[in-house]
């Protein structure tokens, strides 16, 4: 086996173990209104959203992999080294978010990770006066635009269905509207599940997807339809990794997204995680590469004022947002110093 396919196969199982923190660190997305509701369990809660994240891989198609495979930056400055330190800049940012409990976008780290990797090339080939020619601002505009929009339509959606289920069941019990939504909830945490793998295991697919490129085993004309015979082992690997991390969760960030940002009842978790579902769906058939994370605090917030605007802890959804504009830089930061590294290590990276 040449260096090269061991190269490959290192990069592929870097992407992986990417994909295996995205599920970890994310798995808060998936559970913590489950969880916080007291539906379910969380080991039970973990097992149905893995289950479902996994299940993603065949509802799907890999629109949000094309984008983040082709559309964030020229494919010419690509290497096996620039996905690598792309995906060790992310990783590293999404550790220590974890660590501080903080809920930010895995799928923004990624894409901080794979600029930052991909200017440090262009910059150290060809100088820093053209190395951020090597970003497509066609691919990152809807991205950027986004990072704004998905939280609001969370937020608006989440507040618009509470308000309609508030007045639907005014004349209802609250034992009977609590007792309907805890059966409700168990479908609106499936759908946010299968949205969550189906937009951000979708991301690993599109770095694999590149890293397979880079070494020659794809050509062009698979890499903007079906990436050849690879396909499903693609989907199915990144899918898999995902359900897995989701499976182990990181708990820190449950309690931050169930309980610190607002409390929540059967019925307003059921709202939250339809909210987030909905968004999540529309994106991943569009092609948008969204936060799964701004996405369900979003909606989070916006049944929590319908109670009042008191019951959003305001502070905690502050050092969120802050976490959430770090991301991107923090991740492209750490991509480049990692690039460098491996530069000086190999010059012909």
């Amino acid at each position: 086996m040449n260096s090269g396919m061991v190269l490959l196969g290192v990069t592929i199982l870097v992407a992986l173990v990417f994909d295996f923190l995205n599920g970890f660190h994310d798995s808060a997305n998936s559970i913590a209104t489950v969880v916080s509701t007291r539906v379910l369990s969380p080991k039970l809660a973990v097992v149905w959203a893995a289950f479902f994240n996994f299940v993603a891989a065949f509802v799907f198609g890999t629109a949000v992999a094309k984008t983040i495979g082709q559309g964030l930056v020229r494919l010419d400055i690509m290497t096996q080294y620039v996905v690598m330190a792309a995906l060790l800049g992310a990783i590293v940012w999404d550790i220590l978010t974890w660590w501080w409990g903080l809920p930010t976008s895995s799928s923004h780290a990624l894409m901080g990770g794979l600029a930052g990797a991909a200017i440090a090339r262009s910059a150290l080939i060809h100088g820093w006066r053209t190395c951020f020619s090597v970003i497509l601002p066609n691919g990152w505009t809807k991205t950027l635009i986004f990072i704004v929009v998905a939280p609001i339509m969370g937020l608006v959606i989440g507040l618009g269905m509470m308000v309609a289920v508030s007045w639907i069941f005014r004349r209802k019990t609250p034992t009977n509207v609590d007792r309907l939504f805890r059966k409700l909830q168990l479908l609106s945490a499936a759908a946010y599940s299968l949205g969550h793998g189906g937009n951000d295991a979708q991301k690993t697919m599109g770095i694999v997807a590149g890293a397979l490129y880079t070494a020659g085993l794809i050509n062009a004309d698979d890499f903007h339809h079906s990436w050849g015979h690879y396909h499903w082992p693609i989907v199915l690997a990144a899918n898999a990794a995902i359900a897995l991390g989701t499976y182990f969760g990181g708990w820190r960030i449950v309690h931050t997204m169930g309980s610190k940002i607002t409390k929540l009842k059967p019925v307003g978790g059921f709202c939250a995680e339809t909210a987030g579902a909905i968004t999540l769906w529309v994106t991943a058939h569009a092609g948008i590469p969204v936060s799964t994370t701004h996405t369900i605090t979003g909606a989070i917030v916006g049944v929590g004022t319908t109670q009042r605007l008191s019951a959003v802890r305001w502070g905690v959804a502050g050092r969120i947002v802050w976490a959430w504009i770090l991301t991107i830089p923090a991740s492209a930061g750490v991509a480049m110093a990692t690039f460098w590294i491996i530069r000086l290590i190999n010059p012909n990276a």
